[in-house]
């Protein structure tokens, strides 16, 4: 295939900025003419806007994705001598997280369909160490969360939701197979991080809400769940210089949240876009060999587009791609629980091991143009 058009990058941020342009330099202006840096008005507003979004009762900005899951685990009581259950398939931190607090990671083989944790392989993972339960929405589709809300409830278990790449996604119920203990119709079309305890958000740029720096979120609705985590994003304290406990230096940035409000009203637009972007692959990828497009369930708010390469060398086909100017990623190339840092101490999951060897992410943005797709899926169907 000869290439015919610019390089399609796997993800392009300018179009969103350009779009946004004069009310993101007026929102930044406005911060540095208040001064207010840290824990500033916009810091609230955003809080607010967020917690009012997905129908919960708090949100607190934090500096990372990553520490709202570790704080989000010490909030919830979560410490040494404790097991915490999730998926093998998910970026560094879900399991980097646990075992920050001094628990342990346990995994659990993932739905190949999905790419999200198996529930019906996580009643088998419980003991009596067991305190909680991380089910991450992958790829920003929804986990099976009636199933998993329903074994927490019977076994106590506390459950923080890892939306990083989920934030606008609804839960519409459906268990792929229920034993009719599973309570879905009441969370069905909740926000994913409004159904468990907790739920962790990432802010980071490549995400769906995306700032332009780090950044991260915990909302939940426990009172008590949400003092504490005030706290422990800022010293242990809530007044200032009366600090009542260890905490850390977490705390989401003025200026990101006042870049974070203007896009929020966008947010379901971009959704939308995304969700029409993967509903075109899928037809014009349709019956393809060698390869399987992810399917098109309701609620997925599509952060990535991931193919299955099959029968075929999927590093080869990546870097093929490259070649005719198709930028793709790997997401991810090696299971959590295979990373040097844990392979020791886990033996393989069979189906993560497979997925990790076969995934690749393709293009997918809200502002993707149809001619774009229809270069990314010509040159992914003459490599078949």
């Amino acid at each position: 295939m000869t290439r015919t058009m610019d390089h399609v990058p796997i993800l392009d941020l300018r179009p969103q900025y350009e779009s946004l342009k004069l009310e993101i330099h007026a929102a930044i202006t406005k911060v540095l003419e208040r001064g207010d840096f840290i824990m500033g008005e916009e810091v609230r507003l955003f809080e607010q806007e967020v917690a009012t979004y997905l129908g919960v009762k708090h949100a607190i900005g934090m500096n990372s994705g990553t520490d709202a899951l570790f704080i989000g685990l010490r909030a919830l009581g979560i410490g040494v001598g404790d097991e915490v259950i999730t998926t093998s398939f998910s970026f560094f931190a879900t399991a980097e997280a646990i075992s920050h607090v001094g628990a342990t990671p346990v995994f659990v083989d993932i739905d190949e369909n999905t790419f999200n944790l198996d529930s019906n392989l996580l009643e088998a993972a419980i003991t009596e160490r067991t305190k909680a339960i991380i089910p991450v929405h992958l790829y920003g589709r929804p986990c099976d969360m009636g199933k998993i809300m329903a074994l927490a409830q019977k076994y106590n278990l506390k459950v923080l939701e890892d939306c990083a790449q989920s934030f606008g996604a609804r839960y519409m119920a459906g268990c792929s197979s229920c034993d009719g203990s599973c309570n879905s119709d009441a969370l069905k079309n909740r926000f994913t991080g409004s159904i468990g305890d907790a739920g962790a958000f990432s802010f980071f740029p490549s995400k769906n809400l995306g700032a332009y720096g780090d950044g991260g979120m915990l909302v939940t609705n426990d009172d008590d769940i949400a003092e504490l985590t005030r706290k422990l994003r800022s010293h242990g304290s809530i007044k200032k210089y009366h600090n009542e406990m260890i905490g850390y230096n977490s705390r989401l940035d003025t200026l990101q949240a006042a870049i974070l409000r203007v896009k929020l009203p966008h947010l379901d637009a971009w959704n939308t876009a995304r969700r029409n972007v993967a509903t075109r692959y899928g037809q014009l990828l349709e019956n393809t060999a060698a390869i399987k497009t992810p399917e098109i369930s309701d609620g997925h708010v599509f952060h990535q587009y991931t193919l299955r390469i099959l029968n075929k060398s999927r590093d080869e086909f990546q870097n093929k791609l490259k070649e005719i100017g198709v930028g793709t990623m790997i997401y991810y190339p090696i299971p959590q629980d295979q990373l040097p840092v844990y392979r020791e101490d886990f033996e393989n999951l069979q189906i993560s091991t497979s997925i990790a060897q076969q995934v690749l992410s393709i293009p997918i943005y809200p502002e993707l143009s149809v001619d774009q797709q229809q270069y990314v899926s010509k040159a992914v169907v003459d490599l078949c």
